[in-house]
């Protein structure tokens, strides 16, 4: 019957190519439903706790999507007359951002003073063009003692500031994001250009979403031409046959076209992880052709003709192929498992392309090479004794190999814990984006863009008028300002200790929390009352007066001492102040928690997938003992991998958590492979296991080798990527294959030739 079916292949291959071409139309279509993804909030569930939190917090008080206009005077004075009026004209115009909520800047700061009686509130700067140096002097020593405004809008030398924009998503459309970084670039461009004294830099939350597809799809324009380039010409170069890297280059292209319409179909979002699925599904595809061209043109060598050596290339490689096939997208669906939805995508649409190229390459690919010339693979006959010698030296040394093997992989293994988990999500972009340039010049300069967030409740409504509630918050902000790497701590007693001291004829002394309830609620109502519009406490204080926002802003940190930190803080809640005790929250704390929890669920995934691809092997190796001893060389790689890793690296973050369920896989294609060729011998053809070995490497040896080289390219280029998520993975994963290969060339065949079956196995 397989005879059959691939008799019918070649015989009907004009109708193969054509049906070919008309289902990847079909698929293909669905192109045009494709959506990429901006907002950072796509790393997490909708079950996820951390964002369920931030999302609560969001709800109550309102959202902090941000962008913060970062205004550098190049004459290094923001009190200046040039500056102020570009600072003043910005603020005003900022306001017209699409999907605004607020503008906070020096100059329409809320300052308040005692006039007799009365209390003023109005803008710190108001019309910088008609003031007075000495104003200005004035204004500058205000900003830089206010502690709402030191390290969040001004610097302490007063040379840099900001303008914060307050951003409210609708969620509705996905080119929201896009809309909002075109508007904010084109206004820091005209204000630059109206006013070329002052510098202007971008940063805040809706930068670094802009910055998640931006950076992808400089990668897509640059590195995929290249990779597709430098594999074509390894291919080439290997195989020595034109007609065999077209046809290679035909499947790569309908299966690539086929998975991504096929993803628009199901729905998937695209993101900065899914944007590397053509990568990988243009390695594995070029895995499934290279096996079948390089038996076809050995036999073409051997002087069959083009569909006598075509058939027998299919007839020893469909099981193995396809075993392959089944393997890899077992591990690939594994992913499923973590709880990062964009790798979980990238699982499932690399598993939909690894069965869409197995399709390809034992179709199509039958069908294309029966249409062009037919040329014998010429290096083979050096290939052949290269494996053959190489197989000499593996047998003669097998004892010193296993040893020698084993001694490595140990060392490795023990380096594993050197690994470190940790992550820090502005460091997901290289320095060559504009957004980490950005904000790593306002994190030194002025303030940082790490968040963590509290909801503090005093239990009852009202409530945050209460002195004891208030010196509890004021406690903790302190607490929160002694401790390192804090930037800023904006909490509401700042606010009322300023009113205390306005409502007391502005004395100093009286610059504390008042001491009486109702007393602290006159002090609010007042101010709110005198607050314009857009400039209100909603951001801060909830609708019954319950509860209020505090906020710390942190230096660039890694998650490891993010959550520390955060452990600290509520050691410190729980000792002092437990009855407003709350977690922290925000999209630094969801980001260091997402890459410990994804890390330990995508291991479940993976020992799942080892179950099941375990099985598989065992019933179609038929042997028990193979299968069982096939867990080595698949499980060898991944461990001295990441050895290796924790020996020059030693970081391991959120994407590198799923590096394991994503090779599981394609670790096992070598494998496959050799052990199926070596149990054809060992069955078919009775040789010794010593013979077996000989005939794997000289059948299957060239093959591994163009395969492996072909992955190690993909994945290599996809580590030139400025996107660090996909460069660590492509990385990784390079460092895997490698390994792989070289466990299955000098590990595996001294294994199954020691332990492998006895003659009344066979």
């Amino acid at each position: 019957m397989q005879e059959r079916f691939f008799r019918s292949i070649l015989a009907h291959r004009y109708f193969v190519l054509i049906a070919s071409i008309i289902l990847t139309a079909i698929m293909g279509s669905g192109l045009s439903l494709l959506q990429f993804n901006n907002d950072y909030r796509m790393f997490f569930s909708e079950d996820n706790p951390q964002l369920q939190a931030f999302e609560q917090l969001q709800n109550t008080y309102a959202h902090n999507d941000n962008v913060l206009f970062v205004i550098t005077p190049k004459n290094g004075k923001v009190f200046s007359r040039e500056a102020l009026v570009a600072i003043e004209e910005l603020t005003q115009a900022a306001w017209q951002t699409p999907f605004s909520l607020r503008v906070d800047s020096i100059t329409n700061y809320q300052h308040t003073y005692a006039e007799g009686d009365d209390l003023i509130v109005e803008d710190l700067i108001y019309n910088a063009k008609t003031l007075s140096e000495e104003q200005f002097a004035k204004a500058e020593q205000i900003a830089i003692n206010e502690p709402l405004l030191l390290h969040r809008l001004i610097s302490p030398d007063a040379s840099v500031t900001g303008v914060n924009v307050t951003i409210q998503l609708p969620g509705k459309a996905l080119d929201e994001v896009p809309i909002i970084a075109a508007s904010v670039r084109q206004l820091a461009a005209d204000i630059m250009a109206k006013h070329p004294t002052v510098e202007i830099r971008l940063t805040g939350i809706v930068m670094m979403n802009t910055s998640f597809p931006e950076s992808s799809q400089g990668d897509m324009q640059t590195l995929y031409p290249l990779m597709l380039l430098v594999i074509l010409i390894t291919l080439y170069l290997m195989l020595r046959s034109i007609p065999g890297t077209f046809a290679t280059l035909v499947v790569i292209i309908l299966t690539i076209i086929g998975t991504m319409g096929l993803t628009g179909y199901v729905g998937i979002k695209l993101s900065p992880p899914t944007v590397m699925v053509p990568i990988v599904i243009m390695t594995l595809a070029i895995a499934d052709c290279v096996h079948i061209l390089v038996n076809y043109l050995h036999k073409l060598h051997q002087g069959l003709d083009k569909q006598a050596a075509m058939l027998e290339s299919l007839r020893i490689n469909l099981t193995p192929i396809f075993l392959t096939s089944v393997t890899t997208a077992i591990g690939f669906l594994s992913m499923n498992f973590g709880e990062i939805p964009p790798f979980r995508n990238l699982g499932n649409m690399s598993a939909m392309g690894v069965m869409l190229a197995f399709f390809f390459s034992i179709t199509l690919l039958p069908a294309l090479m029966m249409m062009l010339p037919a040329h014998a693979f010429k290096g083979e006959s050096r290939g052949d004794k290269i494996m053959l010698n190489f197989a000499e030296f593996v047998i003669r040394h097998q004892k010193r190999l296993m040893i020698g093997m084993g001694i490595l992989v140990l060392f490795c293994i023990a380096m594993i814990p050197r690994n470190e988990l940790n992550d820090e999500f502005v460091k997901y972009f290289d320095e060559s984006i504009s957004f980490r340039q950005d904000t790593d010049y306002t994190t030194k300069h002025l303030t940082g863009i790490y968040l963590i967030e509290y909801s503090l409740d005093s239990g009852e409504a009202g409530g945050v008028s209460d002195p004891a509630y208030l010196a509890k918050v004021e406690a903790f902000a302190e607490w929160y300002r002694q401790q390192p790497r804090v930037m800023h701590v904006n909490t509401i007693t700042d606010i009322m200790k300023r009113l205390n001291k306005n409502l007391h004829g502005d004395d100093e002394s009286w610059y504390k929390l008042p001491d009486q309830r109702d007393l602290a609620a006159q002090y609010l109502l007042l101010y709110e009352f005198s607050l314009p519009f857009g400039l209100d406490l909603n951001n801060q204080i909830n609708v019954k007066k319950s509860s209020t926002r505090f906020t710390v802003t942190m230096e660039s940190v890694s998650s490891k001492e993010m959550l520390q930190m955060e452990e600290h803080a509520q050691a410190w809640l729980a000792a002092n102040a437990p009855e407003i005790q709350s977690d922290g929250t925000g999209s630094s704390i969801m980001f260091a928690h997402i890459g410990s929890r994804n890390i330990v669920a995508s291991l479940e995934g993976a020992v799942i997938a080892l179950i099941l691809i375990s099985g598989i092997l065992v019933i179609t190796l038929k042997s028990l003992k193979i299968g069982l001893l096939s867990l080595l060389p698949n499980l060898i790689p991944i461990g001295v991998a990441f050895g290796i890793w924790g020996l020059f690296v030693g970081q391991v973050g959120m994407a590198l958590s799923i590096v394991t369920g994503m090779t599981l896989g394609i670790v096992v294609d070598d494998t496959v492979h050799f052990l199926s060729k070596y149990l054809r011998a060992r069955r078919e053809q009775g040789l010794s296991s010593e013979d077996a070995v000989r005939y794997a490497f000289s059948t299957v040896g060239t093959a591994l080798v163009i395969t492996s080289l072909v992955l190690i390219l993909g994945f290599g280029v996809l580590a030139l990527s400025h996107f660090q998520l996909n460069s660590g993975m492509g990385q990784l994963t390079a460092i895997v294959i490698v390994v792989a290969l070289v466990a299955d060339f000098l590990l595996l065949p001294p294994i199954i030739m020691k332990f492998g079956e006895s003659k009344n196995e066979k």
